[in-house]
């Protein structure tokens, strides 16, 4: 019998955290799923903690990873015409997360739906503001731009046959996908309601080589487009003073250090891979997927009349 949604996972040494996502698909409304884990050579116990929940696990090698590589893999595995992406580090806080990410497909025009994403207790403060930008809490039924993100997103299997995700580029598969599905007529939608908890574990460098890559990519996909050093310096003034004012205004101190390196950290990096938009080379792969550091982590929650999930004692 086909499930009525496949859910894609994407992990590499997150023992920590899928726990608390498989978890959260469990507890959702929509019972009939089918859970793909791919897994990217992880030395922890991400597979051991995978194997306790109905998880279908398929692994490929360290040296032949790409976002698009894996996605790709993942989704080749799936039988449900609709497919759930999620990120490993990543949980639901409602039962009917899955539930809202599909509602928008009864509609045969839409092709691409993402949902809200939020930070935790101990994420910076600049990647509360980040979040608070990019996943706003209002919907938007027709986006008029190919933006999205794949720790919280789902599409149709169908147009992913006519259309696989970019398997050379660094990073932005997501917004690559996004801009095919755009310039061919179809539809993306923002679901805020089907919101997770986006746990972030990066050390400065992390950042750094984040954005880097982002920039690499996004490069490859807008060539036209350029970042120059006065993008730089006007978008990190910017973004500081804009940081420094929320947290003001929400009676929050002792950011500013963090403020400045963040801020530093992802302009930085979004100027050098502008700079390097070459070949992805095996030690680039390395410095960009394999980071040796890890941290965790709120910021302001959807009132909904859904009680969220109570992962307390839930985790296997």
């Amino acid at each position: 019998m086909i499930p009525a949604c496949s859910i894609v996972i994407r992990a590499y040494n997150e023992g920590q955290h899928i726990g608390r996502l498989l978890t959260g698909i469990t507890q959702q409304t929509l019972k009939d799923v089918q859970v793909i884990l791919v897994d990217s050579g992880s030395s922890d116990d991400t597979i051991e903690v995978a194997s306790r929940y109905p998880v279908q696990v398929v692994h490929i090698r360290p040296q032949d990873f790409t976002f698009g590589r894996s996605l790709n893999l993942g989704i080749a595995a799936s039988v449900a015409p609709l497919v759930a992406i999620a990120s490993a580090h990543v949980y639901p806080v409602y039962p009917d997360w899955l539930e809202r990410l599909l509602v928008p497909f009864a509609d045969p025009r839409v092709a691409l739906t993402y949902g809200r994403q939020r930070g935790c207790e101990t994420s910076k403060f600049s990647e509360h503001q980040v979040f608070a930008r990019w996943f706003p809490e209002g919907s938007g039924l027709r986006q008029d731009h190919p933006f999205c993100n794949n720790a919280n997103a789902a599409i149709r299997r169908d147009l992913w046959e006519k259309h696989a995700y970019n398997e050379t580029l660094p990073g932005l598969e997501d917004l690559a996908w996004a801009r095919w599905a755009h310039e061919q007529g179809h539809v993306i939608t923002y679901v805020a309601e089907a919101e997770v908890v986006h746990v972030h574990n990066e050390t400065w460098r992390g950042i750094y080589n984040r954005y880097r890559r982002e920039g690499m990519a996004f490069k490859q996909i807008y060539p036209q487009e350029d970042f120059r050093l006065l993008d730089l310096v006007r978008l990190f003034l910017g973004n500081v003073s804009s940081d420094l004012q929320a947290a003001a205004r929400s009676g929050t101190h002792g950011v500013l250090w963090s403020v400045l390196r963040f801020r530093w950290n992802q302009f930085w990096g979004t100027y050098q891979g502008y700079r390097r938009s070459g070949p992805l080379t095996r030690q680039l792969k390395e410095a960009f997927y394999y980071p040796h550091n890890h941290i965790s982590g709120e910021e302001k929650q959807l009132r909904r009349s859904v009680a969220p999930i109570d992962y307390r004692e839930k985790i296997k």
